[in-house]
């Protein structure tokens, strides 16, 4: 029967604790709705009513060291979480009123007002969060399970998620990844018809979304989604495999929403019929009348049941209208994890600059040697660092940098994945917030484009849209830059793309000695990180030195001092920018050359000191004109320096052309010294 499990019958006390939570989901998504009628709730809302046995059975199997992962449509899944780790009433309180607090854009709410309805998260006890992007959360799942094998924790990952996301490239890569390093992760599918409006019978063949499950020789259990014990004991099965080792499972919930997509869905894709049929099912009714109709329980338990249920979810919504919306001078709170940079780290970075320069003996070692080196040490301090992506173990990456880490550190953390760009990233993301720091290689620029939700979306935005409360150590190296004829889905630099996503520090080192030291500085931050290195640089030199140091992220550095003219620049540009330089300085041209090193954030103060000393400014970017992060700097020195130009600033950038293959257009296409010496004549003029 029903109530017995294959392994214990449930005693009555856990059986109306379900039931109450289910009562408690319903209830709160009612309320929800009223609120929502009422405008006193702004913005899109996707209810969960009718899903609530999915959401209760699946996790009754939580305990401490697991993690969930939601969707848009994840307001069950938090509920439920939350009342399993309740210890008493008034934890379950709490946990409603942050719920409906944040659902009302509360300071009081799970995340600050900053996630409302689709964003909620609890990080601090394994809630990694719901996202509004259909399937966004299911790398982000796969990268927590990783984390967990990693940290030999016995821990597994239930990810929650619509039928409309098994569609989606990403649940593809994702589950491809989990299936073949047999990661603990429950991959459970709640298909509930339509997605969206689209009814599942018109984009699959087949009736059953755990069918795909085949085709990475993983188990694929389909349950009925409205039977809150069913669903616990597959879920509990599928758990003791992935603890035992064994991998994944994907669980499909053959289950029903009561309300349309969202607010503003007239449900006119489905009839009031199929409607009537499946609220015969409903999964609190059906419960009910199974705890009747054997005897584990009276009409009265039921009846006290709703009415607690009842009370806490009323208190909870007087207590979220009651409750103050979040500051506007908190706006970029929460945005990133503070930095760890003193000013002592600063001066004696300085220091040391100046010391490289001075001191002549110091080894040269080329840009990818010092790159491979800052990776080794990494990994050598801290356990937690691995590296992940294509052909980054024997092959040793793109240009060699990885070059004899596999040997060194071993397959687990130097690990070599499938051609998968956007589950590289979101693995990545996963991993990282939960307590690992990846560094994830993406070959090149260009392939960014393909994980760019999984950076933008989620890596970039998670730690603000949850309140704050949750670290992003990620970094994402990959590199750019034209100069090998191998055209324009293999040369472009993309930077300026990267920059305008809050959230994302961007680094691009034009020297071996700012390589070393930047990567190092940017494993060890709590944010995401994208490390761009430049293709043309890996096999130039410079003299680093062998003590351990790293370079502060957001700190220029003056790679030329002159008093005539500031070029303003980074990465491999820098060199052509100190090529310009010389041949001017024989004219009598004086060019001071400000290297970036760190594009976001911005040392606004170094390049403002320039341009007092010059008045004349030229900005070189090797991105493309239009768009470009030339225009932010000019933006930039507008807005701090204006009153110290002496000429408008000049940009030289790339054109505004695909890079082509030939090496002639390739060069005419990018900047050359004669096209930054030009640049430099004109604005002396």
């Amino acid at each position: 029967m029903l109530i017995q499990s294959s392994t214990q019958i449930t005693p009555a006390p856990a059986l109306l604790e379900y039931l109450y939570q289910m009562l408690e989901i319903r209830l709160f998504e009612e309320a929800v709705f009223d609120l929502l009628t009422r405008n006193l709730i702004k913005g899109t809302v996707h209810l969960y009513a009718g899903q609530e046995a999915v959401a209760v059975g699946a996790i009754a199997n939580f305990r401490a060291g697991d993690y969930i992962t939601s969707t848009h449509r994840g307001h069950g899944h938090c509920l439920a979480h939350g009342a399993h780790l309740a210890r008493d009433s008034a934890e379950r309180q709490t946990h409603l009123n942050k719920m409906m607090a944040e659902l009302a854009g509360k300071e009081t709410g799970y995340s600050r007002g900053r996630g409302g309805s689709m964003h909620i998260a609890d990080t601090v006890r394994g809630n990694l969060g719901a996202t509004g992007i259909v399937g966004g959360n299911i790398p982000v799942a796969t990268g927590a399970g990783l984390s967990l094998k990693l940290q030999n924790q016995d821990g597994v990952v239930m990810c929650f998620f619509g039928e409309g996301a098994v569609n989606n490239g990403i649940f593809h890569e994702s589950l491809n990844m989990a299936s073949i390093w047999d990661l603990p992760v429950i991959y459970i599918v709640e298909n509930n018809l339509y997605a969206m409006s689209a009814p599942w019978r018109t984009v699959s063949r087949h009736s059953d979304a755990a069918a795909r499950a085949s085709a990475y020789d993983i188990p694929g259990v389909v349950v009925d989604g409205m039977d809150v014990l069913a669903v616990r004991e597959v879920v509990e099965q599928a758990a003791q495999r992935a603890r035992s080792g064994a991998g994944p499972t994907l669980v499909e919930c053959k289950t029903y929403r009561w309300y349309g997509h969202s607010r503003s869905d007239p449900r006119a894709y489905r009839t009031r019929e199929e409607e009537n049929r499946w609220k015969a099912l409903d999964p609190i009714e059906q419960f009910k009348r199974k705890l009747l109709e054997q005897e584990l329980a009276s009409v009265a338990e039921l009846e006290t049941v709703e009415q607690a249920a009842r009370a806490g979810i009323e208190r909870a919504v007087k207590f979220a209208l009651e409750s103050a919306s979040p500051d506007p001078r908190d706006l970029y709170v929460g945005l990133l994890a503070p930095s760890k940079t003193t000013a002592s780290d600063i001066a004696n970075e300085r220091f040391l600059r100046q010391q490289i320069r001075e001191d002549k003996t110091l080894p040269r070692i080329t840009y990818w040697q010092a790159l491979n080196q800052a990776l080794s040490a990494e990994m050598a301090r801290d356990p937690h660092v691995f590296l992940m992506g294509e052909d980054i173990g024997i092959y040793g990456g793109a240009y060699g940098v990885t070059r004899g880490l596999l040997e060194k550190y071993g397959s687990e953390r130097v690990r070599d994945t499938p051609i998968s760009e956007a589950a590289i990233a979101g693995v990545g993301v996963g991993a990282a917030m939960t307590g690992m720091r990846p560094v994830n290689e993406i070959m090149y620029i260009d392939f960014t484009l393909l994980a760019t939700d999984q950076i933008a979306n989620q890596g970039a935005k998670n730690r603000y849209m949850f309140g704050g409360h949750s670290i992003m150590p990620l970094v994402i190296r990959t590199e750019g830059g034209a100069g090998r004829g191998i055209a324009a889905q293999h040369s472009q630099s993309l930077e300026a793309l990267w920059t305008h996503f809050p959230g994302i520090i961007v680094v691009m080192p034009s020297t071996p000695y700012d390589a070393k030291g930047l990567l190092k500085a940017a494993i060890r931050e709590d944010n995401l990180v994208m490390f761009i290195e430049h293709k043309m640089l890996y096999g130039e030199t410079g003299p680093v030195p062998e003590q351990e140091y790293i370079i502060p992220l957001g700190v220029a550095d003056v790679k030329r001092t002159g008093k005539d003219v500031t070029v303003v620049t980074y990465s491999r540009m820098v060199l052509r920018a100190l090529e310009a330089a010389e041949q001017l300085a024989a004219q009598g041209i004086d060019v001071e050359v400000v290297d970036l090193r760190t594009l976001k954030p911005l040392d606004v103060e170094t390049i403002v000191e320039s341009v007092k000393k010059t008045g004349r400014v030229v900005v070189v970017s090797e991105g493309y004109l239009t768009g470009g992060f030339g225009a932010e700097l000019v933006a930039t020195i507008n807005d701090h320096a204006f009153d110290w130009l002496d000429a408008p600033v000049i940009r030289v950038a790339s054109a505004d052309v695909p890079v082509p293959a030939s090496p002639v257009l390739e060069e005419y296409a990018i900047p050359q010294p004669r096209d930054i010496a030009a640049a430099i004549r004109r604005v002396m003029e």
